[in-house]
């Protein structure tokens, strides 16, 4: 456990080539990617400098899956972040990213937990390794946003249209994010 609460550790050689430390051999993008799908944090540094890389080769990460068409910040979003980046000291932009990400990740978590205490299958045998291999799943389909995400298991209607009306209180939330950061610029 010790090992999943420090960050992988990834040097850069001055070949640009990028080395996982924990398993020593040479990991691409994608595999840097895939580990923090996978809910590993990670460390890029330069070997020679020791200067650190990570939000350097983060932000590349996103802007290749941007690139290949797997579009996921809207481009009013992409605008207040240029924007935010010409305004002395960064402006507000990042606490307020932090606090959204924090707040869907809060909000995706204590949906789970209601859906989790009206599962009736929770108490079937082998139920736990089922709910990880959700969690697993949904984590990757999600790039790690709802790290305590499991499925309701099957249940009625009733639930069903909960876990819409959550779902749907959500997007409203995540839309007036998006209002009051299109305001602040």
């Amino acid at each position: 456990m010790a090992d999943e609460e420090k960050p992988l550790l990834i040097k850069r050689y001055a070949s640009r080539r990028l080395y996982n430390t924990e398993t020593s051999d040479y990991v691409t993008l994608e595999d840097i990617a895939g580990f923090i799908r996978a809910g590993r944090e990670v460390q890029i540094v330069d070997l020679k400098t020791g200067d650190d890389l990570t939000r350097q080769y983060l932000l590349q990460i996103i802007a290749e899956h941007e690139s290949r068409g797997e579009n996921v910040l809207p481009v009013n979003v992409l605008n207040d972040l240029v924007r935010s980046y010409m305004v002395p000291g960064g402006g507000m932009m990042p606490q307020f990213l932090q606090s959204s990400f924090d707040m869907l990740r809060d909000s995706q978590s204590k949906l789970m937990e209601n859906m989790n205490a009206m599962n009736p299958m929770a108490q079937m045998p082998g139920f736990e390794a089922l709910k990880a291999q959700q969690e697993a799943f949904i984590r990757a389909m999600t790039g790690g946003l709802g790290s305590t995400w499991s499925a309701p298991g099957k249940e009625g209607d009733g639930a069903k249209g909960e876990q819409g009306e959550d779902l749907d209180d959500i997007k409203k939330q995540l839309a007036e994010l998006q209002r009051k950061l299109s305001k602040l610029s």
